[in-house]
């Protein structure tokens, strides 16, 4: 990770929640952000998240109900409200737009490598932001927040977020239009401090987009690959596979919906925690019988080659679906860096 820890700091920090392998993280890094501490429960995704972290950055892998705003301070060396950025990406199976949203909610349920409670974690996020004071938040979640049944708590998280003294807003972003190979829609959430007397904002679409082609130059002959395709991405010898053969390029299979087959000359679909079982309709390779490899995937989701994800192949794949893609959160963080806590600084 040498390109992104030689850039410049632009002078201020963040302290990020719920960081996963560090997505939203070095998305940050890229905007010029220290990202003083990271804080992630699930230990495949925290060693993942050593492996490429900076040097300043340190790690707390306590369960967040276990965490205070007292703790975080202590460890970063800052008094309440002095912290520029609080970044949060709760837990979202429970409102995702596959399945049934409200089935298990409230309960304790299967999550990456360990079981927990995940529809509540957004609350855990805002009484952290409520102890710290930030300047500045930004919050993450699946789309599904703001459909259906979900609506309700969603709801309940603005106005749990508005009373810990922030103005807030909330906004939907495709990925495929900041800057990401993939179309990728997730809910952003952005809170300014009552008295810095600043809006929220959210960064404009950019007018254009990047193919899997762009990404993956050798999409059309795997023999040009300059990396390794894993054994496990064949799916040959599932049921997949013929559905695979029954799917035009550039659409899904009519009847496991969950079978995408994107045009090379346009952005990939959604990639999922799922993506790396052969076994399970999810976004396949357009061309060839398989799945994208880790390579391939690390591209798709706006990640550099450089960077080390740990496990085997199904581990590797699920970091990357679980992950806020970097190059999209350096388009938020740019944002609040020069369109709110620049102007503080004046």
């Amino acid at each position: 990770m040498s390109e992104i820890s030689s850039l410049p700091w632009n002078g201020f920090n963040v302290v990020s929640t719920f960081s996963g392998c560090g997505g939203s993280s070095l998305g940050y890094r890229m905007a010029g952000f220290r990202v003083l501490l990271a804080s992630e429960f699930i230990d495949a995704a925290r060693k993942t998240y050593q492996a490429n972290a900076a040097s300043y950055t340190k790690l707390d892998g306590r369960d967040i109900r276990e965490v205070s705003a007292e703790d975080i301070l202590e460890q970063i060396g800052l008094d309440r409200g002095d912290l520029d950025l609080f970044d949060g990406s709760p837990p979202c199976a429970a409102f995702s737009t596959a399945g049934v949203v409200d089935r298990g909610w409230g309960e304790v349920r299967k999550y990456s490598d360990t079981k927990q409670r995940v529809d509540d974690l957004f609350f855990e996020y805002a009484r952290l932001v409520e102890g710290l004071q930030p300047k500045t938040f930004v919050a993450e979640n699946v789309s599904g927040l703001v459909k259906g049944k979900s609506k309700g708590y969603f709801n309940r998280i603005l106005a749990r977020l508005s009373e810990c003294g922030y103005r807030v807003g909330a906004k939907v972003l495709d990925a495929q239009w900041l800057g990401v190979p993939q179309m990728r829609k997730r809910l952003i959430f952005v809170g300014v401090r009552y008295d810095l007397g600043l809006d929220p904002v959210f960064p404009k679409p950019l007018p254009y987009r990047y193919s899997v082609r762009d990404a993956i130059p050798w999409i059309d002959d795997d023999s040009k690959s300059p990396f390794p395709i894993e054994p496990e991405c064949d799916i040959s010898a599932f049921s997949i596979g013929r559905a695979w053969d029954e799917t035009p390029i550039g659409t899904n299979h009519e009847k496991r919906f969950s079978l995408a087959k994107p045009h090379p000359d346009g952005p990939a679909n959604t990639v999922t925690a799922i993506a790396a079982e052969p076994s399970m309709a999810s976004v396949v390779h357009p061309l060839s019988k398989r799945k994208f490899s880790v390579a391939e995937l690390r591209r798709l989701c706006g990640f550099p080659d450089d960077f080390v994800l740990v496990g085997d192949y199904r581990k590797q794949v699920e970091r990357l679906g679980r992950a806020v893609p970097p190059v999209m959160m350096s388009h938020i963080a740019a944002e609040i860096r020069d369109r709110i806590l620049r102007r503080l600084t004046r």
